[in-house]
């Protein structure tokens, strides 16, 4: 049922709101609905459980996920229907950050409808706005800071996910990513969970390592902040800060970034804790990733990497604000 004490800013509000949502179930007005909802979405606070709560507008939803995934593989994905779908996407967003949403929303496991367009490599600006676009309703969650969210993210693979994109999406994508595993690792659990094995802590080590390589070349103070925050909190756990002793990037350790940082003080900030709690670099060390690093590092994988490379698991079913955390 719908909730029975509406508050979406006024009478109004409501009234051009309920019609909206009712369309959604109807496939020959959905189209025009979805560019509708998506647009005005900032402006019904009670959007969110009005569309979880009608009869058949989540399934409406999830049919405009689903219908794109033949487009995948052979990336043949165009810019309406990319367009299209992110529509519906930036509704799942408004439930995924939601309140009294978010748990419904994880228990159905609907963001597992996501992942295979996390999965996919094609560049083109289709497939690059509906990664970003995912990743959103993904940000959207993290950023509420609820266990229970980090619990699922964990148990469903997403930072092989993550990492995949932080290797080869675009500035923004990478961006995005780099949010949502610092996000993860910023729980307890996250970060026991990456720093569990030496083959976990390489792999996402590995990438930032890579990161920052590419950073040094092309300047992004909005990226490098995620990352110097992800490798500070693996700083706490004390097997990663040895390691980290060792494969941290000597890029972090010199005046590369100083000029780009200049006017960050937040960041630099962190860098500054961040060498002061590592401490200096192991003699003979080079700064390269951190398969020679995680030696204390020991234990079994859990199908995150496999020789030295992020493999994402083939069973997973198929611009959010980020704040200054």
């Amino acid at each position: 049922p719908i909730p029975s004490v509406p508050t979406t800013n006024s009478n109004g509000g409501m009234q051009e709101l309920l019609p909206l949502v009712v369309q959604l179930t109807n496939p020959e007005q959905r189209e025009g609905v979805l560019l509708e909802l998506s647009k005005k979405r900032e402006s019904f606070s009670d959007l969110a459980p009005i569309l979880w709560h009608s009869v058949g507008t989540v399934s409406a939803l999830l049919q405009e996920i689903v219908s794109i995934y033949s487009l995948l593989w052979p990336p043949t994905l165009t810019a309406h229907a990319s367009n299209r779908v992110c529509n519906a996407l930036a509704l799942l967003q408004c439930v995924a950050s939601h309140p009294d949403t978010r748990s419904l929303f994880l228990a159905a496991h609907v963001p597992l409808y996501l992942y295979p367009f996390l999965n996919t490599q094609s560049k083109s600006r289709p497939f690059e706005y509906l990664r970003l676009t995912s990743l959103g309703v993904i940000g959207a969650l993290v950023k509420m800071d609820d266990p229970d969210v980090i619990n699922f993210l964990l148990q469903t693979e997403i930072i092989p996910l993550c990492l995949r994109i932080m290797e080869s999406g675009s500035e923004l994508s990478k961006t995005v990513a780099t949010f949502i595993v610092q996000k993860v690792l910023l729980d307890e659990i996250g970060l026991l969970y990456v720093c569990a094995t030496a083959e976990r802590f390489y792999a996402v080590s590995t990438v930032l390592h890579n990161m920052i390589g590419l950073l040094t070349v092309t300047p992004s103070v909005r990226l490098l902040k995620h990352i110097v925050r992800c490798y500070w909190r693996l700083s706490d756990n004390v097997r990663a800060r040895e390691a980290l002793r060792q494969c941290l990037p000597m890029s972090l350790r010199d005046d590369t970034f100083s000029k780009a940082l200049r006017d960050d003080i937040t960041v630099k900030k962190w860098l500054s804790q961040l060498l002061s709690v590592v401490g200096p670099p192991v003699k003979g060390g080079d700064g390269a990733g951190g398969a020679g690093a995680s030696g204390g590092m020991t234990g079994s994988t859990a199908g995150m990497v496999g020789s030295g490379s992020v493999n994402v698991s083939s069973n997973s079913i198929t611009m959010a604000n980020l704040g200054s955390s």
